[in-house]
């Protein structure tokens, strides 16, 4: 293996979310207007049968309206573990999750970026603030399936890159 293998192979990437820095994907934009502020960040579990934090949690207040990231369908509108919960299929491989949020939408109803999907509320546990939005985004399916951060749909993302401690 050449040098320049065995440093790429041994590079770290991490992601953070303090600026950003990689493009958006196209047609998404935040689920808050005016962009909100990030309070707790994405912390994925080392497994996935482990406890981590599965998205982002947006600063907010009680009542503000919360918005399609992007254009889909309405999954589900309900609620999950006695919270009202709004999910959202954009393609057979992505979805968005929004909690806790008293829906104005329906299971089946075809949304566009920017649509209300409902009210923010109060009560969303660990929040640091007023009110949070918690903000998921899922991938894949079946078995392949896993959370993403969803900041990376809005460009919201610094990627850095850290070289291997023995230079190689």
């Amino acid at each position: 293996m050449t040098r320049f293998a065995i440093a790429a192979a041994g590079v770290l990437v991490t992601l953070s979310s303090s600026a950003p820095r990689a493009g958006a994907a196209p047609g998404y934009d935040w689920p808050r207007q005016p962009r909100p502020r990030v309070v707790t960040a994405y912390d994925p579990p080392a497994q996935r049968w482990l406890s981590g934090h599965r998205g982002v949690d947006l600063a907010g207040d009680d009542g503000q309206p919360v918005l399609a990231a992007g254009a889909g369908t309405v999954v589900f509108a309900g609620r999950v573990g006695g919270k009202p919960v709004v999910s959202i299929r954009h393609s057979p491989v992505l979805w968005t999750t929004y909690e806790p949020v008293q829906p104005r939408v329906r299971a089946g109803d075809a949304v566009v970026r920017g649509t209300v999907l409902g009210l923010l509320q109060s009560g969303h546990e660990g929040c640091p603030v007023t009110a949070c939005l918690h903000w998921g985004a899922r991938t894949g399916s079946g078995p392949h399936a896993g959370y993403r951060n969803p900041l990376g749909l809005v460009g919201a993302l610094r990627v850095r890159l850290y070289p291997v401690p023995d230079g190689r």
